[in-house]
């Protein structure tokens, strides 16, 4: 596996492979890998000639108070699993080649980064489409591999990808999860013994929701108190910052169902914050 530090180089090096008519698969990440994020290298490998992985712990999406500097790090075992999987390219970037000085240039898309997650983490979507941005123009893939599990963040980066007619392809896969149907996170690290037993709370109120609608229920009003009742039942949730019946391309909360449907929730156990969703289709 080869490691790139440089963005010239970087590039460099993606179009050499371009120029050889290879094409390249590309899984961003924070790193602390697991095995969803595994999953979409073993994806990316499947269906293409090269596999690029990039770590890089972005702090344009982290506001002031939230936790960048404690987010976990674990490069020496990321490489190793990476090796194990066949990655081609560690690309590792640092974050005064990413954001040089005099760096003033963001992307924001409008409307979708308002919503759930982004009520609640200002600025958070315009970091995150601004390096993705900046990594499709570095890495050059054709192909570049997210999971359904940030469900927001692939929908903010498909409309960017729409809007400013980037050559690459989206490929959304399926969210990993644990025996009790946690849903993989970096951030479960924080976790305590016991916040880790209430976390599977999330996964339950995403399973129970999605059966009561194929049982019939017609009113995703009644759908989102359900929710939000299972959730409050659980005494080590601080909060719930949302829970509901959301339109999958507008993010918007319905007030009657659709052909396809997201259930999304955002809840604080302790002080970590968590996600998850599910889609239910007619």
């Amino acid at each position: 596996m080869e490691n790139i530090r440089i963005p010239r180089i970087m590039k460099e090096t993606s179009k050499r492979h371009l120029h050889n008519g290879k094409t390249i698969g590309f899984v961003p990440t924070m790193g602390a890998l697991h095995e969803g994020h595994l999953s979409l290298v073993k994806r990316a490998k499947s269906e293409n000639d090269i596999v690029v992985v990039s770590i890089f712990v972005n702090p344009a999406q982290f506001g002031p108070k939230e936790d960048f500097d404690r987010y976990p790090r674990d490069m020496e075992g990321d490489m190793e699993k990476l090796k194990r999987e066949g990655a081609d390219i560690l690309f590792m970037p640092d974050a005064r080649a990413m954001y040089p000085d005099g760096f003033s240039s963001y992307i924001t898309v409008k409307d979708l980064s308002d919503k759930l997650c982004g009520v609640f983490r200002p600025g958070h979507f315009t970091g995150v489409a601004t390096v993705v941005c900046k990594l499709f123009n570095i890495v050059k893939p054709v192909a570049a591999y997210f999971g359904q599990k940030d469900f927001q963040q692939a929908a903010i980066i498909k409309r960017m990808v729409e809007d400013l007619n980037m050559d690459v392809d989206l490929i959304i896969c399926p969210t990993f999860r644990e025996p009790d149907g946690l849903a993989m996170s970096s951030r479960n690290v924080y976790l305590s013994h016991e916040e880790r037993r209430a976390a599977a709370v999330i996964y339950k109120t995403l399973l129970s929701a999605s059966q009561m609608i194929k049982s019939g229920e017609s009113n995703p009003v009644d759908v989102r108190k359900q929710m939000h009742d299972t959730l409050e039942a659980e005494p080590l949730i601080s909060e719930i910052q949302y829970a509901g019946v959301y339109d999958t391309n507008t993010l918007d909360e319905l007030n009657e169902f659709k052909k396809q449907n997201l259930l999304a929730v955002a809840v604080k156990i302790g002080s970590t914050r968590l996600i998850d969703n599910m889609i239910v289709e007619f």
